[in-house]
């Protein structure tokens, strides 16, 4: 077990949450995308933004249709956030066309916020990919080399390299490299989609080589994994003293969610992750009722 404090930092000192900034599309069934990343910004205390990709209809049992938002009101949206608040840290999931790509490049290379997670969302968990070759080679060339970490899955990667997925743990320091020569600072290559008891994952940066290794959680409850990952990181990462801590509490906070999914009843496919299995505990709901009930002499509050 990754013995790594996720309580919520700004709690152990006089600084403010952080501000973070998600530009993803939205899940209406609340366990990926915006929804995923919001909610773990808020467990992790960081104040969360967003500014949206794409409309989805889809649940726990699958995508039904997309509706992209223009890439003239995405820009517009990120660029309303960064003209009224500092933005300590934004997460990247799935943005889209390859228009919308260069647009949000072109925001954080105006604004230069100190953290950029980047989540490459562009294969489906079945295997099929979400966006053009032309989207593939905008994001390569010019979103890739502004982050600070990029969170690629193996058949992400493999997407990005242009090469076939790799299919042992022995090629993911190799593919790892690949992705650095990109231009991107930090590479967290997750290695879930490999078989084994373990989960996994290399983060390959100035620290070199760290692995991340936990027991792989059994449940189908996996809905927004990889949103979740990446929003924790870019929760954590402003008050982390570096990276590879931030990547590290971001790994125990998910397993976490993972270990806690199956408490939560949502929907009849692959439901969500327990965001907030920490504060749940403490039965927010009961404080909040009691807080409302009459006092003794019968005047509430």
């Amino acid at each position: 077990m990754i013995d790594v404090d996720v309580r919520p930092a700004y709690l152990n000192d006089s600084l403010p949450p952080p501000r973070a900034l998600s530009i993803a599309g939205s899940d209406p069934s609340g366990g990926a995308g915006i929804q995923a990343d919001l909610k773990a910004f808020s467990a992790l205390g960081a104040y969360g933004m967003a500014a949206i990709t794409a409309l989805t209809a889809q649940n726990t049992r699958g995508v039904l249709g997309v509706e992209a938002v223009s890439a003239d009101f995405l820009e517009q949206q990120i660029e309303a956030v960064f003209a009224d608040i500092t933005v300590d840290a934004v997460k990247i999931g799935m943005v889209g066309g390859p228009e919308s790509v260069r647009r949000v490049a072109r925001c954080l290379a105006r604004h230069r916020p100190p953290v950029v997670i980047l989540d490459p969302v562009m294969v489906a968990k079945s295997g099929h990919r979400l966006v053009t070759d032309e989207a593939v080679a905008v994001l390569r060339s010019e979103l890739l080399p502004l982050a600070t970490v990029v969170t690629p899955n193996l058949p992400e990667a493999a997407v990005l390299l242009d090469t076939p997925e790799p299919a042992a743990e022995d090629a993911m320091p190799a593919f790892a490299r690949g992705l650095l020569d990109l231009g991107c600072p930090h590479v967290l290559l997750k290695g879930g989609h490999l078989e084994g008891p373990r989960s996994r994952d290399l983060l390959l940066g100035a620290e070199g080589e760290v692995w991340l290794d936990a027991v792989r959680v059994d449940t189908r409850n996996t809905h927004g994994t990889g949103c979740t990952l990446s929003s924790a990181i870019a929760a954590l990462a402003p008050v982390a003293p570096d990276i590879a801590t931030a990547v590290r509490g971001a790994k125990a906070y998910l397993n976490q969610c993972l270990a806690s999914a199956d408490t939560l009843s949502v929907g009849h496919g692959h439901g969500p992750v327990h965001h907030f299995h920490a504060a749940w505990a403490c039965a927010p709901a009961r404080h909040a009722l009691e807080a409302a009930a009459p006092d003794e002499r019968g005047t509430g509050g």
